[in-house]
């Protein structure tokens, strides 16, 4: 990436202004992974100073600030209650510890990047996203969002409920990046199954959950039943880190054991 100016905003509508005066204008997140683009930027714009650095604990919520860092959001016992710690889990396995006090949760999210660590917990929790213009909207929609428009990830949204989670991301080294990751979440008998670096952006299983939601009894066969349907329904690819076949394998197996541990932690 070539960044030939740099501009630190003092308000978000500054930075909104600025962000709009060009077409190669960009926000600059945690900067961690500049080095995958070679995009060519006029202006980098810096929100340091614009107060989205904070974790924010309210009765019904957490509001996670787009500039605070992996490291913070592992740190959090408070977030460490929600669906048996998946986001923290998520956040401690990507790179190490000088990367996570470097990259932020807006960079992560905005740049919906495929090997997202981040992305496959939340999404299997009710979680939302803020942005400056288009307003509160879930994860999902911001996920499929295909607009031109410039806009500014302000926040996320994580609504506090009693529910219970698994998250495991397969890796070759402790600081590589996934070959998979897989959430399982259960909340009031409903379950949801994320599969992210397939190697595409995490998505839902939606017939394997709609399979295993109308069971009336969470069996051996029916958790079986239910990890077929999910690698049959989703793509999987290969890259320089796994072949198509081997992370389909492995999907088949993480969903399997993330199925079986929420109904026995639940029992």
């Amino acid at each position: 990436m070539e960044i030939f100016n740099y501009f630190k905003a003092q308000t978000i509508e500054e930075a909104y202004k600025k962000l709009n005066e060009n077409p190669s204008n960009l926000i600059i997140g945690g900067g961690a992974w500049l080095r995958l683009s070679s995009k060519v930027v006029e202006t980098a714009i810096d929100l340091i100073q614009i107060g989205l650095s904070q974790i924010v604990e309210t009765e019904s919520s957490f509001e996670i600030g787009a500039s605070v860092t992996l490291r913070e959001v592992e740190k959090n016992e408070s977030l460490a209650n929600l669906y048996s710690s998946i986001v923290n889990n998520g956040v401690h396995g990507i790179m190490g510890v000088a990367l996570r006090n470097l990259v932020t949760v807006g960079g992560s999210i905005f740049g919906k990047y495929s090997f997202s660590d981040l992305i496959t917990p939340l999404l299997a929790m009710n979680t939302e996203v803020e942005m400056y213009k288009g307003g509160r909207m879930p994860l999902e929609d911001f996920l499929k969002l295909r607009t031109r428009e410039k806009d500014i990830l302000l926040k996320i949204i994580i609504q506090k409920e009693e529910g219970l989670g698994y998250y495991y991301k397969m890796k070759k080294t402790g600081l590589d990046f996934a070959v998979i990751n897989v959430a399982v979440t259960k909340l009031n008998s409903k379950f949801k199954i994320v599969v992210g670096a397939r190697p595409s952006l995490a998505t839902f299983a939606v017939k394997a959950m709609e399979y295993v939601n109308n069971q009336s009894k969470i069996t051996p066969e029916v958790i079986e039943e239910t990890a077929k349907i999910a690698v049959e329904e989703l793509k999987f690819g290969t890259n320089s880190k796994a072949s198509e076949e081997y992370r389909t394998e492995l999907a088949q197996v993480y969903i399997r054991r993330g199925l079986k541990e929420v109904t026995n932690n639940e029992n």
